[in-house]
C-alpha cells in the first residue's frame, strides 16, 4: 500500500512543514508512517483492527496534550485518544489522523495515610497494582492487567471488586483534563461538577483525562482462582450459580461460563474473587468449590495482583477478536439453555460465552449519581469470539452474532459500555440509558462540534 499521509478531515493532505513546527515543540516522540516504530505504535492488542494513523503524538506530560489538541483542532484532523490500547473496538487509533498517545504517562503515586492514588491517564491497571500493592491497598478496575485504567475508568470500570467496592468510575476522586478547547481543567464534586458527573461512565466524550485521583481500599490477600468442570455439567454449574450467587456477600464476585482450557478441551468454569477474611471465604466458598465434578480446582489465597492477571493469559496480544454482550433481564432457565447451547457452537477453542453477577455496591448507586446508567442491571453475558488466522474471521463473528441475536429476546435493553465494539449509535444510546439526554446536553457544553469523536460516541446537539 501507499504510505499513509496526515490528511484534514476532507481528505487534503497536511503540508510537513507543519508537522515539523508541531514537533519542534513537543517533548515526546513524534512517530510517522515513514519513521522507525510506526508499525509496533499503530498496533493495538486486538489485530482484527489495521488503523494505519498519518500521527503519533507520544506525550510525556500534559503540556504534549494540550499541543496536540491545539494542532489537531487548527488543522482540522481526526483525532483517536490511546491509553492501553485494550479496547475491543480499536477506538484508540485512526486512519489518515492523529492519535494522541498517553502509553508514556504512566506514573501513579500513592498516599497511603489517605488511601488515594494520583494515576497518569496512560497506566495500565497492572502498573496500578504494582504500586497500592506495596501498601496494602487496591483500587478497583477490570480482570486484565495490561488494560489502560483511563478507558477502564471512563467508560464504568468493573472487576473483581466491583461487588464490595464498586465501578472503577465509583472511586474516581477528581481528573485533570484537557478539553477540546485545549484548556486545562479540574473535574471533581467541588469543581466542574457537571463534567465530572459525564466523566464517570460516559466514555471519552468529553476530553483527554491526562491524571486521576482515586480511592482505594485495604486490599492486599484474596482468595481467588478457577474451579473447571467438564463441559457438560454446563447447564447445571450456570443454575448453581444462579442460586449461589443470589445471597452471596458483597465480598465476592464470580463469574461462570463456558470456556475451552489451554490445550483447546471444551470446559465450565467459575472465576472467582473473595476479598474478606480469608478463613470465612474457606468457608463460604465450599457449597460453589463442591459443586458437582471439578477436574480443577486452583482457588487459593493470593496477592490481589496475581488475581488481577489469572485472565491476562487467556486474551494475549495477537490475536483477532470480536465481542458482544447484553444485560439480561433474568438468568431464566431458558437463557441458561440457549447461553450452553450457542456456547457448544463456538468455532474457535479461544472463544467463550461467560455470565457476570454484578449487584453488591455498584447497584447500590443511583443510576442518575453518574454517567453509567446500568446499576440495577445485575447479569451480563459476553459472548467472545477470539481466533488466530485472519481468514477465518467471517465464520467466527458470525457464531457471536448468532448468540447474541438468540439472546435478545430475553435483554434488559442495556449494554455494558466496555464491552462494545463496532455497534450502531442506537446501541451505544442504550448503554447511557435514562442519562444520554443530560449526556448530551454535556457534550454540547464541553465538545460542540464532536472534537473528540472516537468513541461510543454522543454526538452534541446540533
Amino acid at each position: 500500500m501507499t504510505t499513509p499521509r496526515l490528511k484534514r478531515r476532507d481528505g487534503a493532505v497536511i503540508d510537513t512543514a507543519l508537522i515539523a513546527a508541531f514537533a519542534e515543540g513537543f517533548s515526546g516522540a513524534v512517530i510517522q508512517p515513514e519513521g522507525a516504530g510506526y508499525d509496533a505504535a499503530r498496533r493495538i492488542w486486538n489485530v482484527s483492527i489495521d488503523k494505519h494513523p498519518g500521527l503519533i503524538a507520544r506525550c510525556q506530560g500534559v503540556a504534549d496534550i494540550v499541543r496536540a489538541v491545539h494542532f489537531a483542532r487548527d488543522n482540522d484532523l481526526l483525532v483517536a485518544v490511546r491509553g492501553g490500547g485494550h479496547n475491543v473496538g480499536g477506538r484508540a487509533v485512526c486512519d489518515d489522523g492523529i492519535v494522541i498517545d498517553l502509553s508514556a504517562m504512566k506514573a501513579v503515586f500513592v498516599d497511603p495515610q489517605q488511601r488515594t492514588v494520583r494515576v497518569q491517564g496512560g497506566a495500565t491497571l497492572g502498573d496500578l497494582d504494582r504500586e497500592t500493592h506495596l501498601h496494602g491497598l487496591a483500587v478497583p478496575t477490570g480482570v486484565v492487567s495490561r488494560t489502560g485504567i483511563g478507558g477502564l475508568a471512563l467508560g464504568g470500570g468493573v472487576g473483581w471488586l466491583v461487588r464490595k467496592h464498586g465501578l472503577t468510575c465509583d472511586n474516581i476522586l477528581s481528573c485533570e483534563v484537557v478539553t477540546a478547547a485545549g484548556e486545562i481543567v479540574t473535574a471533581s464534586a467541588d469543581s466542574n461538577p457537571d463534567l465530572f458527573w459525564g466523566l464517570r461512565g460516559g466514555g471519552g466524550n468529553f476530553g483527554i483525562v491526562a491524571s486521576f485521583l482515586f480511592q482505594a481500599h485495604p486490599v492486599s490477600i484474596v482468595l481467588g482462582g478457577l474451579v473447571l468442570y467438564p463441559r457438560d455439567q454446563a447447564a447445571a454449574l450456570l443454575r448453581h450459580y444462579r442460586g449461589f450467587m443470589a445471597t452471596a456477600p458483597d465480598e465476592l464476585t464470580a463469574y461462570c461460563g463456558l470456556i475451552s482450557t489451554p490445550d483447546g478441551m471444551p470446559a465450565a468454569a467459575v472465576a472467582l474473587c473473595y476479598s474478606g477474611d480469608i478463613a470465612e471465604g474457606e468457608k463460604l466458598l465450599q457449597p460453589l468449590r463442591g459443586f458437582g465434578t471439578p477436574f480443577l480446582d486452583i482457588v487459593q489465597p493470593m496477592p490481589f495482583p496475581a488475581m488481577q492477571q489469572l485472565a491476562d493469559g487467556s486474551f494475549p496480544d495477537g490475536t483477532y477478536n470480536y465481542w458482544k454482550s447484553t444485560f439480561l433481564a433474568d438468568l431464566s432457565d431458558e437463557v441458561i439453555d440457549l447461553i450452553v447451547e450457542h456456547g457448544n457452537r463456538a468455532t474457535s477453542p479461544l472463544s467463550g460465552a461467560l455470565v457476570e453477577f454484578y449487584g453488591g455496591a455498584a447497584g447500590r448507586v443511583a443510576p442518575g449519581d453518574t454517567a453509567f446508567a446500568q446499576r440495577q442491571s445485575e447479569f451480563n453475558v459476553g459472548i467472545t469470539a477470539q481466533w488466530t488466522d485472519a481468514a477465518e474471521a467471517q465464520q467466527h463473528i458470525a457464531w457471536v452474532r448468532e448468540a447474541w441475536d438468540a439472546l435478545q429476546p430475553h435483554s434488559s435493553g442495556g449494554y455494558l459500555l466496555n464491552f462494545l465494539g463496532e455497534e450502531a449509535p442506537t446501541t451505544i444510546q442504550a448503554a447511557f440509558g435514562a442519562n444520554h439526554a443530560r449526556l448530551v446536553a454535556l457534550k454540547t457544553k464541553y465538545d460542540p462540534t464532536n472534537f473528540f469523536s472516537l468513541n461510543q460516541n454522543v454526538a452534541p446537539a446540533r
